[in-house]
């Protein structure tokens, strides 16, 4: 069965050879961390479940970072610190980097990577819903709770349920001006900030493996506040160089399989479209098809300032398959849902402008994004996006 990086990942760590979205399984952690702010709760949760004089599993994967109320006169929050202090003294834990000595680091996301605790191929948990950052490291790396983290300091394992993946595909030279920032913020502002809720969200394409390991890490940061599981790009040499200068430990880069499955892969393209669209009427005949079923109940249930998309594009003028097939990108019957059957020109958000591959050997097959496609079917001539995107 193919599987998607993060699904290999979560087989590996659950000694299986397959497991597919919805399985629940029982999941070995390669590092656990946790800082001030809920290493308290943590430790407090450890020591009455598995017993004051309980030991961690594995003293040289827990990772302890304090840095949230640390630059504070509150003694609260100095207590939170201490806590830390005597439970990494207590268990004889070699990764505590204390505020106020040689060893702070600052950020634990970032601490993570710079000390050499993120790795491809592994799993991460971190008591922080940002842990996902680490995922830019071709990993599985995911926030837990409190309780579930004493669990995991305990016996080094945890209950998961494996993801389905969501594809973000990033292709072309990213302007200048364009950050990893500006990438994730326009995806979440197309999925929602619920869009992508307990799913992984991967990101690749030429355009995000030219980005920088920070810039990776950014991608990869705000995946949570659209509500994802874990965020995870591939490896390659970037990953390698920085990992391997700051960690001698092995690991396993894992790739996507050929035939790998991801879910709502599409969606953003019509949410992209739409937002060229609404209020507007298209100048030529314009076809919309849903890639998979699950991006079609998208058209439905995605809204746009209260508004379905699906209502978004009939108002417009467009033609809409609810049917989710590959309709005329390969051509097929003349009577193909958006077949072109004549010397027509077509502008196309689909991946292949052969001669008649798209119906007609005297048709014509232009290749551009969303955007593009959008503003062109408004105008009825190919036409720069930002024209209409002010």
């Amino acid at each position: 069965m193919s599987m998607t990086m993060t699904e290999k990942i979560l087989a590996r760590a659950a000694g299986k050879r397959t497991v597919e979205p919805g399985d629940n399984v029982w999941v070995a952690a390669d590092v656990l961390m946790t800082h001030d702010v809920c290493g308290p709760g943590t430790i407090g949760i450890f020591r009455r479940e598995f017993g004051k004089a309980a030991r961690v599993w594995d003293r040289d994967r827990v990772v302890l970072i304090p840095d949230h109320y640390i630059f504070t006169k509150d003694d609260k929050a100095h207590r939170n610190v201490d806590i830390l202090r005597e439970f990494a003294g207590e268990q004889g834990l070699p990764h505590l980097y204390d505020v106020g000595t040689p060893r702070y680091k600052g950020v634990c996301h970032i601490a993570l990577a710079e000390e050499g605790h993120t790795r491809p191929g592994e799993v991460l948990f971190g008591t922080d819903s940002h842990t996902c950052t680490a995922g830019a490291f071709n990993e599985f790396a995911t926030g837990i709770g409190n309780t579930d983290a004493a669990f995991v300091m305990g016996t080094g394992k945890l209950l998961l349920k494996v993801p389905p993946t969501m594809h973000f595909v990033f292709e072309g030279e990213v302007p200048p001006y364009i950050l990893a920032k500006d990438l994730i913020l326009q995806i979440i502002g197309d999925v929602g900030v619920d869009g992508a809720t307990y799913r992984a969200m991967e990101f690749a394409g030429d355009a995000v493996m030219r980005l920088s390991m920070e810039e990776r890490m950014t991608l990869a940061n705000m995946v949570i506040e659209a509500g994802g599981k874990n965020g995870i790009i591939a490896a390659d040499q970037t990953t390698r160089a920085y990992v391997g200068a700051r960690t001698k430990r092995p690991f396993t880069e894992v790739t996507n399989d050929p035939g790998a499955t991801f879910c709502f892969d599409k969606l953003t393209d019509f949410v992209n479209a739409a937002q060229v669209l609404r209020g507007r009427h298209v100048a030529v005949d314009t076809f919309l098809v849903p890639s998979t079923t699950e991006v079609s109940t998208g058209l439905r249930t995605h809204t746009i300032d209260g508004r379905p998309l699906l209502d978004i594009f009939r108002d417009a003028g467009c033609q809409v398959s609810i049917e989710a097939s590959c309709a005329a990108c390969l051509g097929g019957p003349k009577d193909t849902f958006g077949r072109i059957n004549g010397p027509e020109v077509c502008i196309s958000t689909t991946n292949r402008n052969f001669p008649g591959r798209m119906g007609s050997k005297e048709g014509q097959v232009y290749l551009a994004s969303p955007y593009t496609v959008a503003a062109s079917a408004v105008t009825g001539r190919i036409t720069d996006p930002r024209e209409l995107l002010q």
